[in-house]
């Protein structure tokens, strides 16, 4: 069975032909200017945002625009965003989990809410589906970064727990408390990651067919496509064939 890396992957191919830049934009933006608010704004000595401003730059965002969104942290009366976690459940009883940044927690609760029921799927309370998954680091090379062999090698010298290698690039999974340490090690041995963030990585998994799939995977757009929704998480499993299709 293929699982949730696989789906994720196809997510972001598919999402990245259509993506407005703009939009991805103000979603890095946001997440850079809470973690200056939550720490120092000097990313050497806020890993939080450290880890925001590199995403930011894999994603080829303008200097000025991470610096500006730095500096929005300090204004006076700016916005102040509010970190939720919703949990659910979405067709063929997929497990879901969706992080959001929300200036107005009414608005975005309706927002999410529906997209679940308009699918067919059910948000739960806080803690409904989160025993189904760890949170975890996960740290994301390109292809060009090495064979298989040669990541896994770094991986394992880095003190990371997993990789998985593909011909999307290799995912490397490590303790939540380590990934500060462990992504360091691994850019000295292979460059810069694409990405470097926490994450909820499914423990048990829920197997669907094709047409739940695809069922899903337009809610998982929908919900990406809210502007307060900041990543969604599942603990989908397809068989070969209907990722491929899926990918079609």
């Amino acid at each position: 069975m293929a699982g949730h890396s696989q789906f994720k992957n196809i997510m972001h191919r598919k999402g990245r032909q259509d993506a407005i830049r703009s939009k991805l934009f103000s979603k890095l933006s946001k997440e850079i200017t809470v973690a200056a608010k939550m720490g120092t704004p000097d990313p050497d000595m806020n890993p939080r945002l450290r880890l925001a401003v590199n995403n930011a730059k894999a994603q080829s965002m303008p200097k000025d625009n991470i610096q500006r969104a730095i500096n929005k942290a300090a204004d006076v009366g700016g916005d102040d965003y509010e970190e939720i976690r919703y949990e659910g459940y979405g067709p063929g009883g997929v497990a879901v989990i969706v992080e959001a940044l929300t200036d107005n927690r009414n608005r975005t609760a309706s927002n999410v809410r529906s997209i679940f029921s308009k699918a067919g799927g059910a948000l739960g309370e806080t803690g409904s589906v989160g025993f189904m998954f760890e949170r975890v680091g996960e740290i994301v090379y390109p292809t060009e970064a090495g064979d298989a062999d040669t990541v896994m090698m770094a991986a394992i010298e880095a003190g990371a727990e997993d990789v998985e290698s593909g011909e999307d690039g290799h995912t490397i999974y490590c303790a939540f408390e380590d990934i500060g340490e462990v992504s360091t090690a691994l850019e000295s041995a292979l460059g810069e990651a694409e990405s470097v963030n926490p994450i909820w990585k499914p423990t048990t998994g829920a197997p669907v067919d094709g047409s739940k799939g695809e069922s899903l995977f337009k809610m998982v757009a929908s919900l990406e496509d809210d502007d307060d929704v900041q990543n969604v998480y599942t603990n989908v499993e397809m068989s070969d064939e209907d990722m491929a299709a899926l990918a079609g």
